[in-house]
């Protein structure tokens, strides 16, 4: 079980660090110690919420070699979007700076804004979409007092992850200041060419880990995340938690804990069948010349805009969506200008479809800027 870094827990919100937990729910935990008694507390039906919370701790031991007491570091949360509030609120006051490396899904730092927090970004085109010790070192040397770091691995939009030599470089920077490091591994399931790792192996005692069966388990509706963490911090998530939502849904909990149970390997799966489609991209776009993210895992296809393409991708990718009848997400919604996102969690046949058609309209355009090229030069 994790020991949170000394100190860390008492640099929480301050709102946060006075709140106490709900006396109802309080009252409840200390009456199920009693032997023997009848629970006639709260108006909650009797599902067996911590069969859950077990199932959880279990499939995080299983497969991430992942230590944590279900009774006290682990929170389930509707999805892991209400994941990353609760934790914002937890542990941002106003003006505290979050460290966000670009590009990334924009919901950390439009829920760090929204609790006051201040966004230092960080572009990582450079070094391949992966944040490196070194670039590391001189962002917390220009930003000393910043209080949390974001690092997902695999990462979206890029499907790019950290494999273990590169997690241990940026450990032993971070391993040296008081800092959270909020770790979303929600695609730790898809990863294709090695096994996943984890920053909270890493490092447990500053790690807030996120996941969930979104992904693994194709159950976006659900809306079932995991927040795991050393407990001095998740006690304090835990009561923003109950603020904001006290429970889930009991089909929720129980579609869950059937998920990560019954349904432990379901991933494998869809794995095979994502690879065979993050193959076919490859292939695809090497032999159409165009650069890209190498994809480790998740289940998306990040590109770099062609030069004889318009560069403002909101008006590529309307261009393409109305001529080439492809829906594609401009690169810059996620704080990288230059590229566009595919995601292939369409069927293969229809991705074919789509490249085929991207293949199409990349031709016309180069083409056309060809001979607008031909035409200036024999004025």
């Amino acid at each position: 079980m994790p020991e949170v870094k000394k100190n860390l827990d008492k640099k929480t919100n301050s709102f946060v660090q006075g709140a106490k937990p709900s006396q109802i729910l309080s009252l409840n935990k200390e009456f199920k110690k009693i032997d023997n008694i009848v629970l006639l507390t709260v108006g909650e039906p009797d599902f067996n919420t911590p069969e859950l919370l077990q199932s959880v701790a279990d499939f995080l031991k299983n497969h991430y070699h992942l230590n944590y007491d279900p009774a006290t570091e682990i929170v389930n949360t509707l999805g892991v979007t209400e994941g990353i509030c609760d934790t914002m609120k937890t542990i941002l006051n106003p003006g505290d700076e979050l460290i966000v490396p670009e590009p990334t899904f924009p919901v950390y730092a439009a829920a760090a804004s929204a609790f006051g927090g201040k966004i230092v970004p960080v572009s990582t085109e450079e070094s391949g979409f992966i944040l490196t010790a070194e670039k590391l070192k001189q962002v917390l040397l220009a930003h000393p007092q910043a209080k949390a770091i974001v690092l997902t691995t695999p990462g979206n939009p890029t499907g790019v992850a950290y494999n273990e030599k590169q997690i241990q470089a940026l450990v032993n920077v971070l391993k040296n200041h008081d800092i959270f490091v909020i770790s979303d591994e929600i695609y730790s399931e898809l990863t294709y060419d090695r096994p996943h790792s984890s920053f909270a192996a890493a490092l447990p005692g500053q790690t807030i880990l996120f996941n969930g069966v979104s992904k693994s388990h194709a159950m976006t509706g659900y809306r079932l995340g995991i927040i795991a963490g050393p407990q001095a911090i998740i006690s304090q998530i835990a009561v923003i938690h109950q603020l904001i939502t006290t429970a889930l849904p009991d089909v929720v909990m129980a579609a869950a804990t059937e998920a990560f149970s019954a349904g432990e390997n379901d991933a494998a799966t869809m794995r095979v069948e994502y690879k065979k489609r993050r193959d076919y991209l490859i292939d695809a776009f090497t032999k159409l010349d165009i650069s890209f993210a190498y994809p480790d895992g998740a289940f998306y296809f990040f590109f770099k805009i062609p030069d004889y393409l318009e560069q403002d991708g909101f008006k590529l990718a309307r261009q393409i969506a109305e001529e080439a009848k492809v829906g594609l997400t401009p690169g810059v919604a996620f704080g990288q200008a230059g590229y566009l996102r595919l995601s292939y969690a369409a069927s293969l046949d229809q991705i074919k479809i789509a490249v085929n058609r991207l293949s199409e309209f990349f031709s016309k355009q180069k083409q056309a800027q060809a001979k607008i090229y031909e035409k200036s030069t024999t004025k």
